[in-house]
């Protein structure tokens, strides 16, 4: 006759401490994260870097081409972007870390991008207006001049929220992989080792496939095609992501606040310090006028 404890062992066994799945329930090893969870992570992390160095790769072709901006304001247009782009993962981080999870936000932060790459394609097509032929050339340049301005602010408004989309992207997705690998289990831990290799692989083989896909289209075929692409990419990619919801390990955070918040009350309290310190000079100064 069978032990029940022994039974209950390998159920035991089999959970993971400090993951829940999506409904909040205790996960088991057998049945969430691991490769299975990382496949679908790292599909979504493909898609993203197709999708953004699909739009950051040319686009100084872009701004001097069909926007007419001169290439001394195009290269400042994508310095600024490119600056923004960089620093906006901090306010993901803290969104994630502090109200929304890494999955929230993952989910959120791509749609903003599908946004982003969306109206960056309708920008794309809207139609020019050519003065040859026209029986009022002054109305017709007017009109052009016009429709380029409302052009041009659609455009960089979408390029804008792809910058949004990626900082909340950026900071989440790696980490959220790294959460379906047991750093306690032998066997997960080396497989987590290898989820990194594979991780920056699966980025390198997206990169060149824009490069060598993408930037063809853009300056050969169809600009409307060329941002198309990448917003058709990102949607299935978020897709996948979604698709594989049932398998992943969510962390369980404990009762220690996020480091972004100990980090703001650094600041709050540097502050309210500086002001008391300036009243207690303004004090001291005030009684030794009396004396």
């Amino acid at each position: 006759m069978s032990d029940p404890a022994a039974a209950e062992t390998p159920l035991l066994d089999d959970s993971v401490k400090g993951c829940l799945d999506f409904k909040g329930r205790p996960v088991h090893r057998s049945s969430s994260g691991g490769w299975t969870s990382a496949s679908f992570i790292i599909a979504v992390e493909v898609a993203e870097r197709f999708a953004y160095y699909g739009i950051s790769s040319n686009l100084i072709t872009y701004l001097t081409g069909p926007l007419g901006l001169s290439t001394a304001a195009a290269a400042a247009q994508v310095n600024a972007w490119s600056g923004v782009a960089t620093l906006l993962p901090l306010l993901g981080a803290f969104l994630a870390d502090s109200f929304l999870g890494r999955y929230r936000t993952i989910i959120l932060a791509s749609l903003v991008y599908i946004l982003g790459l969306g109206l960056l394609t309708l920008s794309a097509t809207l139609p020019s207006v050519t003065t040859s032929g026209a029986p009022n050339a002054d109305n017709v340049t007017l009109n052009t001049s016009s429709m380029l301005q409302y052009q041009v602010i659609l455009f960089f408004f979408s390029l804008y929220l792809v910058a949004f989309g990626q900082g909340g992207h950026k900071p989440c997705v790696q980490a959220f992989g790294a959460d379906q690998f047991d750093a306690e289990h032998p066997v997960e831990c080396k497989a987590k080792s290898s989820f990194f290799n594979w991780w920056y692989f699966s980025i390198a083989a997206g990169i060149l496939l824009t490069l060598l896909i993408l930037n063809y289209i853009q300056e050969n075929l169809s600009w409307v095609l060329g941002f198309a692409i990448p917003a058709i990419v990102m949607a299935v990619g978020l897709l996948v992501f979604v698709l594989g919801t049932m398998t992943y390990r969510f962390s369980v955070k404990g009762d220690e606040e996020s480091p972004f918040v100990r980090i703001g009350r650094v600041f709050i309290l540097a502050i309210r310090n500086r002001k008391i310190a300036s009243s207690a000079i303004a004090t001291e100064e005030s009684l030794k006028q009396f004396k």
